[in-house]
């Protein structure tokens, strides 16, 4: 049971902090929060949910009030281009951001608590790689640098010394 709205004209920073209030409560429970939710996408949401809940009822036969918010994302929609005039012959570029709303329902279980979504139900997400490999080296790689620096010994280097000022400034 799912239910989208697209190509609404909120940005989707803003949506997705409505959207986090939401995930993973009772279809009552999501409700009470998006209607004391100041936001303006929060108005949004709440059609996105009612239409999620009227799927349900009507393509599965299901009791609106108990089922769970199992999934809900927010993904970029276009962004329309305007431009406004400023000083001097110049122009500043508006980006008026849209996004797309996806609500998913699960009924609950008998104990309660929300089934789990299968895997391929599950939107993917990619494995963040570490930026850069980890500073720390294990005792083997410590004990082989350790040899190798005693091994290959860096030359003697001179070391600078500041010249003596000569006599004939000194008497200046």
């Amino acid at each position: 049971m799912r239910a989208s709205a697209q190509y609404l004209r909120i940005t989707p920073r803003k949506a997705r902090l409505v959207v986090d209030h939401i995930r993973g409560r009772s279809v009552p429970e999501a409700r009470t929060v998006l209607a004391f939710t100041p936001r303006a996408a929060a108005r949004e949401i709440e059609k996105v949910l009612a239409s999620a809940v009227a799927n349900a009822e009507a393509n599965h036969g299901l009791i609106g009030d108990e089922l769970v918010v199992a999934a809900a994302y927010v993904d970029e929609g276009p962004v329309i281009k305007r431009w406004r005039a400023r000083a001097r012959g110049r122009v500043a570029r508006i980006t008026k951001r849209t996004c797309h709303v996806t609500l998913k329902l699960q009924p609950l279980e008998e104990d309660g608590a929300a089934r789990r979504p299968r895997a391929e139900e599950q939107p993917k997400a990619e494995e963040e790689k570490p930026k850069r490999p980890s500073r720390r080296r294990t005792a083997a790689k410590a004990e082989t640098a350790e040899t190798t620096a005693e091994e290959t010994k860096p030359k003697a280097t001179r070391s600078r010394k500041k010249p003596e000022p000569s006599a004939a400034t000194e008497e200046e």
